[in-house]
């Protein structure tokens, strides 16, 4: 298998998920066909991004991005942007697509005027299929996201805290204010700021 043969494209259009076939193990966070229609809901949203690597004409992996959910306290940020879910098929593991991927979709101009976050939940994570135990998936996970300049943040958000192996990862992209950064830094701890971006 050689993984140049893999396109990486995106941002996609809803037509354009929906017109291709879905890779049946892409079911960690639905069933293939739900998760597909997912991707093309937020691929349509005023919000939303999506980029997919494809094996032809079929869907092998995607990741996505859009507002933070309007529940959640960093949806009082306006410029930040969440990276809410990426998957590969299992089939097509080790190549590093889900790094390439990344460095794709992080070469958009757009990356740099905001603050990029991920929010990992240990309960999504696919242990079965990879054989690693919590750890090792949270240091791999960190490692991927910081490929393309994620860092690893300290927060008191009662989602993140729910379960000590969750993790707040955040990119500051390069044409972000003094003042969303400041703004950002509140937000870490909702009693203060203890962190330091410089």
């Amino acid at each position: 298998m050689n993984s140049s043969e893999f396109l990486i494209e995106g941002p996609v259009e809803p037509s354009y998920i929906l017109n291709l076939e879905m890779s049946q193990d892409l079911c960690i966070f639905r069933e293939p066909p739900k998760q597909q229609k997912a991707l093309a809901e937020i691929a349509g949203s005023d919000d939303g991004m999506v980029y997919l690597i494809r094996d032809n004409n079929t869907i092998i992996g995607y990741v996505t991005f859009h507002n933070p959910d309007k529940y959640s306290r960093w949806s009082n940020h306006p410029g930040i942007m969440e990276l809410g879910a990426i998957e590969v098929s299992p089939n097509y593991r080790g190549h590093k697509l889900g790094s390439r991927l990344l460095e794709y979709a992080f070469a958009n101009p757009i990356m740099e005027e905001k603050i990029v976050i991920t929010i990992e939940f240990c309960w999504h994570w696919d242990l079965d299929n990879t054989g690693l135990d919590i750890w090792k998936y949270q240091k791999m996970l960190s490692k991927l996201f910081g490929s393309v300049g994620l860092v690893r943040i300290p927060t008191d958000d009662p989602e993140i805290l729910e379960h000590i192996a969750n993790v707040l990862m955040a990119r500051f992209g390069s044409n972000v204010s003094e003042e969303d950064l400041k703004k950002f830094e509140e937000m870490q701890f909702c009693g203060g700021s203890i962190f330091n971006y410089k």
